[in-house]
């Protein structure tokens, strides 16, 4: 049997990729150096994806990771489309828009199974706030035009009556220009995570009107359970490279599994100080708001996409009207290997 079609044979069973010892499928990853690009590094939305970088999970499966962090998700998806990115760290609504366009996308390990975003309104600018209606002409900041905040916010809006083009986005990243957005008055409302919206929410800077940090509050605000960061990819390259796509997987579940179980003092000493906005107190206490949100096996749940599909199509005419294949939009296939190996 040649090799080529001894390492078919090993794929068809499951073996490759299941990673029985970290240097064991080394030799038969059909790509090795992957760049990944990601929208809002130091986020909790994006955690499980600095774990596996800083515990060295990908170099474990005999990956060569390079992490390029964007203003926000839909600059990270860019970079995908324009060729400079191998896989995202991202949104899983993306993986709908951009077959609403005829461009297949597949999410294949799941990060987050609740968005963890949080629309705020400016206690400085807007300290008579009482109902959405008052957002109509106002600015809001999200992270980048076009990235899941934004998808967000149309959604809030759209209950409220409110149309994409009655209002003005801006993007203020998802750090210390958030911040500054809303304290100088720039934005008339923000929506964004953690640690940022817990940071202006102890300085009572903002009053929060929509929140996606819990599953009960997902629910509350979609309808439904609501997949939210996910690793992704074209489906091109995950039928070129299904042992490296299952290495991928392999890591992140790896990381979401340690995530369930550490501690304040590891996750400080895990993560880049850069992170902490200069506060640890108020990092771990954002951590403990957003902790449920992270997923505990890295599976899209069976109603998610749904959720999603519906949420797109409350606002974005680029969806409406048009026939999604769901199925298309994702696989659990690479995540059921990898929690079989870790569980």
């Amino acid at each position: 049997m040649q090799r080529r079609q001894f390492v078919t044979a090993l794929a068809a069973t499951g073996l490759i990729g299941a990673g029985i010892r970290p240097g064991f499928a080394q030799g038969r990853l059909e790509k090795t150096r992957i760049a990944i690009a990601v929208g809002g590094k130091n986020l909790f939305y994006y955690l499980p994806l600095t774990i596996a970088e800083r515990l060295n999970y990908f170099k474990d499966e005999g990956l060569d990771v390079e992490i390029s962090d964007f203003a926000g998700g839909s600059k990270a998806l860019q970079a995908l489309v324009g060729g400079s990115a191998d896989v995202v760290s991202g949104a899983y609504e993306h993986t709908i828009l951009l077959q609403a366009k005829n461009q297949y996308i597949r999410a294949f390990v799941l990060q987050g199974r609740a968005p963890q975003i949080v629309f705020g309104v400016s206690n400085k600018t807007m300290p008579n706030y009482k109902s959405i209606a008052d957002l109509r002409g106002k600015k809001i900041g999200v992270t980048a035009p076009g990235s899941s905040t934004n998808i967000m916010a149309n959604f809030v809006l759209a209950k409220g009556g409110i149309k994409p083009n009655e209002v003005a986005f801006v993007g203020v990243g998802a750090s210390s220009g958030a911040l500054a957005a809303i304290r100088s008055g720039n934005v008339d409302a923000i929506v964004n995570l953690d640690p940022v919206i817990t940071m202006l929410e102890r300085d009572k800077e903002i009053r929060v009107i929509s929140d996606t940090r819990t599953l009960k509050e997902t629910v509350s605000v979609f309808g439904g359970n609501m997949p939210a960061g996910c690793l992704y990819t074209n489906e091109s390259f995950i039928q070129k490279n299904p042992n490296t796509t299952q290495a991928l997987t392999n890591a992140m579940v790896r990381a979401l599994r340690w995530l369930q179980t550490a501690g304040p003092g590891d996750l400080i000493k895990t993560v880049p100080d850069a992170y902490l906005l200069g506060d640890r107190a108020l990092y771990l206490d954002a951590w403990s708001r957003v902790k449920e949100a992270i997923s505990p096996d890295g599976l899209i749940p069976a109603d998610g996409p749904a959720t999603a599909l519906r949420t797109l199509q409350a606002f974005d005419e680029t969806v409406k009207g048009k026939s999604i294949d769901l199925s298309k939009t994702f696989t659990n296939e690479f995540t059921k290997k990898a929690d079989a190996k870790y569980k």
